[in-house]
């Protein structure tokens, strides 16, 4: 056995990391499917209160040492010190009002938005979060390797892939909200459907379940993918009442739903039709509930009016699905939502601003769309992204510098249920080639928060129990707990 692996093996770790490996990867999937059982017996029927989560992926590692600044002391010294060309001077930042703490901080100067929604409570952003495998406490286990590392750090693919599964050690077979997902369904969405799993950003690893649960449903931010060559929305082949118009589109319509209702001796023939099928009635289930939202009395353009993005585009048809959620029948939904741009080694300065803006509007549109539907104290909308950047800049031209790979940074969750005004988990020492930069005088942050503890508090609010935890999260057991001691994550209101 290595010197690594004795150092970690003390009797709590190995009895924890023993629990964890029991599951196995076949062990995991089994373990869910008779937690799902478990659960849905003990919640004896469908439960009523309606819940979401919405999961904002910032594709290609956000700088968030641009994005939570500080704005005195010597963690700004070293900021102006360190940071070179790539440093926001003091006069342009959205000064920040946190109750937990006496740093000055503040936010990038186009995150008013967000910045306001910090300071009235709706907010909190949690500092140093990142993929980990355990705890690393100081610079010198990253050094030695007297700690094992999350497998291809700095990498987007990989890193991309831990956050959304959570289990940086294992191969992927599911994400975490795909788990989710499996467990609770049952419990919660008797009445569904449609999936308890939409995607506005295509098909993801973090809705990937564990095989014969919850099937993830990819819709596009003007609403469900519908079949081409028949109009938009099939206005060229379906009349208002829905019957088939006398076009050759109307025709060839119906003997194309005609074919997928009959039934097939070949097994691939007859699963291809039953996904089309239900592709085809989740349409129709998606369509009702976005005709439901614009037929409410709420101007969705209008809150949207400032946030006319890529993102913005997104939450709002969250928004609007959320809006005309009885057509959807599911008291427990998923969101992911998710936007590209963020891997800038070059021109950070002019990129960063604009992708800060489109997600700072995006996010203050999003929660006071949710606040006009009086269902806000129900939602919760949280950040993740592939890693932060280095804290130094790799140029010393403003006009065309930018930053290189990092690991642990900074994420928001917003929402009712969320004590904000506060920054939880730890802040960094902004310290390169010291404290817990992991080398090269760069400034890679070894984070503080682990995406496991990050998750676990988001997850419990959600319906998850304790009992259930592990299966979510596997390796949540090597940390901390989130849920108390010094961890400082307590950013939601319980369940």
């Amino acid at each position: 056995m290595r010197q690594r692996d004795k150092d970690i093996l003390d009797r709590r770790t190995f009895v924890r990391q023993a629990s964890c490996a029991s599951l196995g990867i076949s062990g995991l999937v089994h373990g869910l499917s008779n937690m799902r059982l478990f659960t849905a017996a003990m919640a004896q029927g469908s439960q009523s209160d309606y819940k979401a989560i919405v999961n904002v992926f910032q594709f290609g590692g956000n700088d968030s040492n641009n994005f939570l600044i500080p704005t005195d002391g010597e963690a700004r010294q070293d900021y102006e010190s360190k940071r070179g060309v790539l440093a926001l001077p003091l006069d342009n930042l959205n000064t920040l009002n946190p109750t937990n703490t006496s740093q000055g901080l503040a936010l990038h100067p186009q995150c008013g938005d967000l910045a306001t929604l910090f300071n009235t409570g709706k907010a909190a952003f949690v500092a140093n979060v990142g993929t980990l495998t355990y705890p690393i406490t100081t610079r010198d286990q990253y050094l030695n390797e007297t700690v094992p590392l999350p497998p291809q750090l700095f990498s987007h693919s990989d890193q991309q892939t831990q956050w959304q599964s959570s289990v940086p050690d294992r191969p992927f077979t599911s994400g975490w909200g795909g788990r989710v997902a499996d467990l609770l369904n049952a419990s919660y969405n008797g009445g569904s459907n449609v999936s308890m799993s939409i995607s506005l950003s295509g098909i993801n690893s973090f809705q990937s379940g564990t095989g014969g649960g919850v099937v993830q449903y990819a819709v596009s931010s003007s609403g469900a993918k519908s079949l081409s060559g028949y109009g938009t929305n099939y206005s060229s082949a379906l009349n208002e009442d829905g019957s088939y118009t006398t076009s050759w589109s109307g025709r060839r319509l119906k003997a194309f739903e005609t074919i997928m209702n009959y039934t097939h001796n070949n097994l691939q023939e007859q699963a291809y039709n039953q996904v089309i099928r239900r592709s085809r009635e989740a349409e129709n289930v998606i369509g009702a509930s976005v005709t439901a939202a614009d037929a409410a009395n709420i101007d969705f353009d209008t809150i949207f009016a400032n946030a006319q993005n890529g993102l913005g585009d997104q939450l709002k048809m969250v928004a609007k699905l959320i809006a005309g959620r009885e057509n959807l029948g599911n008291n427990r939904q998923i969101f992911f939502c998710s936007i590209g741009g963020y891997d800038t080694h070059q021109d950070q300065l002019s990129a960063h601003e604009d992708l800060m803006l489109e997600y700072s509007t995006a996010m203050s549109a999003f929660q006071t769309s949710l606040e006009a539907m009086g269902i806000d104290d129900d939602v919760v909308t949280f950040g993740s992204s592939d890693f932060t950047r280095t804290f130094t800049p790799n140029g010393t031209n403003a006009n065309t510098a930018g930053s290189d790979h990092g690991w642990g940074g900074h994420t928001t969750v917003m929402g009712g249920p969320v004590i904000g005004q506060k920054i939880y988990g730890t802040f960094p020492e902004l310290k390169v080639d010291a404290g817990i930069d992991t080398n090269g005088n760069r400034g890679r942050w070894i984070p503080s928060t682990s995406i496991d503890q990050y998750y676990a508090v988001i997850a419990k609010w959600f319906g998850v129990d304790s009992n259930s935890m592990e299966a979510i999260l596997p390796n949540l057991g090597r940390f901390d707990d989130p849920f108390g001691g010094t961890a400082n994550l307590d950013f939601l209101t319980p369940a």
